[in-house]
């Protein structure tokens, strides 16, 4: 625990030589001031959401032919693919053994939440499920935050309860579909110590390296569904067989891109947090494409989130 607060805070610190040379930067580059690493950050941690959403979107549409194993499986390939190359190309320095530990056990939560999620979902929890889950896996990182890295300050305190507020409106099906019974609470519990694991482990890499941790955690993803579908008896999908899972996979590894970036220049709640955005775009896309009806409660979440944008990125 002392090696974990000592490791938090040299991460501050860094993150502060860093806004310092970026604003000597700008003063030296003809005195117009800069963007802020702090707004980069957000910036970023937006744009994750964006991408996450239109992912979620898609990864839903795929489990309509494939059961949700099969989906983070043929999800998980783009990723991997494209994570091995990126890093070949930049020639990204090797991650520590340390970091190795953090991305694996990231990605591992990443996909037990995930199959909680759709556990809970297919019991037909959904008015428990998806709010309690989002809520629980944005919350973690902001306590973990608080605890290591101190209070932030009040308005994005506020910001963090506007934005959890709104991300449960926005989560919860409309017209209170779904059963909001206490047999939906433990897939929800565990599906949001799944993201929120997620967004923590992952925070826990070293500043700099982005593409090599994530081919580890893809790895931990797809080593889960192959165990999964091995003790469940299903067959491995054929990647021609579902190209919008694949489709949603290209989204999914772009979010885990942004969100690494996002935690990289700004403190890993205000990313975990802005980046758990995403049922927002998800709901939108929904409306727009499929038609679905969005609730009075999904369009105030979308307000509140955008509230809270507005107090965090400050």
């Amino acid at each position: 625990m002392v090696c974990a607060l000592s490791h938090e805070r040299s991460r501050a610190h860094d993150k502060e030589k860093a806004a310092a040379a970026w604003a000597c930067t700008g003063t030296e580059q003809g005195g117009s001031e800069m963007i802020s690493p702090h707004i980069i950050g957000v910036i970023c941690a937006l744009m994750s959401a964006v991408v996450w959403g239109t992912g979620d979107f898609s990864g839903g549409v795929a489990t309509r032919s494939h059961n949700q194993f099969q989906v983070l499986f043929l999800m998980s390939l783009p990723g991997i693919v494209a994570f091995v190359i990126l890093a070949l190309l930049v020639g990204e320095a090797m991650p520590s053994t340390g970091d190795v530990l953090w991305a694996f056990a990231a990605g591992l939560s990443g996909a037990f939440g995930i199959s909680a999620l759709y556990k809970g979902l297919s019991q037909g929890n959904a008015a428990t499920v998806a709010p309690t889950a989002a809520v629980i896996g944005a919350g973690l990182p902001v306590l973990f935050s608080g605890f290591f890295l101190g209070v932030p300050d009040v308005p994005r305190i506020l910001g963090f309860i506007i934005a959890l507020s709104g991300i449960w409106l926005v989560s919860r099906p409309p017209d209170g579909q779904g059963y909001a019974d206490a047999k939906g609470l433990f897939p929800a519990i565990c599906a949001g110590i799944g993201f929120g694991g997620f967004f923590t482990l992952i925070g826990q890499v070293d500043q700099g390296l982005l593409f090599g941790p994530l081919v580890l955690s893809k790895s931990a993803a797809i080593i889960f569904a192959l165990i999964t579908l091995f003790f469940r008896r299903d067959r491995l999908p054929s990647p021609r067989s579902s190209p919008v899972a694949l489709f949603a996979g290209v989204f999914d590894a772009g979010g885990n891109v942004l969100f690494m970036m996002a935690k990289q220049f700004t403190r890993l709640d205000v990313a975990a947090v802005l980046s758990s955005m995403y049922p927002a775009v998800t709901v939108i896309l929904s409306c727009m494409i499929l038609r679905q009806k969005v609730s009075l409660p999904q369009w105030q979440g979308v307000a509140l989130c955008i509230i809270a944008i507005a107090l965090i990125g400050s």
